[in-house]
């Protein structure tokens, strides 16, 4: 396989490839993102990978410093600990909407995300996991119909991300499927206190699997994404 990305995917293939190497600790917290070097790494073009920063940028798991360039970012252990308890806030708000107005499609959706997240974890791929996770919380905020929960909650959800690969000590993950699917049937009965309940447990698995005193090692771009190359 060349090192190359395909041309005509190659915004989202950018967007996707930094975005796990950020989460899977190839490009650690802190990682210098060089548009030029990334150009050569991914055979696109500088203006292709500026977009793909940018929606970094968005998602607060990249920052863009002027005269500086681009950089994974690395929240404190005090900002990180603020982003856990926003986040916590607005769940517990999402799920009691979403157990008022969640439809069988919508549990039909919510499951298929999480068996996406369980085969990502079969498969030992922890990036595509957390982002899976991710994606399952969002769902989850669209379904209770509440605009500014969910575009908060995308950034919060980056962050928390960015968060877990900082922080993570190896015991905060590790029962996400049955997390989510009890999380689910809370959410398709309707039961707000119940959902409310194991979202609180939920999330608490998070705060609680993070040792705030680690320090990540600054990742060197080439070899992050030396996967590939064949």
């Amino acid at each position: 396989m060349s090192l190359s990305l395909a041309k005509q995917d190659a915004p989202m293939d950018a967007y996707r490839q930094l975005f796990d190497g950020i989460l899977s600790q190839r490009l650690a917290p802190g990682t210098k993102l060089n548009e030029v070097e990334l150009t050569l790494l991914f055979n696109v073009s500088r203006t292709l990978i500026r977009q793909a920063l940018q929606r970094l940028q968005l998602e607060q798991v990249v920052e863009i410093h002027k005269n500086r360039g681009a950089f994974v970012a690395a929240p404190t252990p005090d900002l990180a600990e603020q982003i856990l308890l926003a986040r916590h806030t607005i769940e517990l708000a999402v799920v009691r909407l979403a157990c008022q107005r969640c439809k069988l499609a919508d549990v039909q959706q919510l499951q298929h995300m999480i068996d996406l997240e369980q085969s990502a974890i079969d498969q030992g791929d922890m990036a595509t996991a957390l982002r899976r996770s991710g994606e399952f919380h969002l769902q989850l905020a669209i379904v209770a119909g509440n605009q500014p929960f969910v575009h908060a909650l995308r950034g919060l959800i980056s962050q928390t991300s960015l968060i877990i690969t900082m922080y993570n000590h190896g015991g905060g993950n590790a029962c996400a499927r049955d997390e989510h699917s009890h999380l689910l049937e809370a959410v398709r009965l309707g039961d707000e206190a119940q959902g409310q309940t194991l979202m609180a447990h939920h999330l608490g698995h998070i705060a609680e699997g993070c040792d705030f005193t680690q320090s990540p090692q600054v990742a060197n771009l080439k070899g992050a994404f030396a996967h590939l190359s064949s």
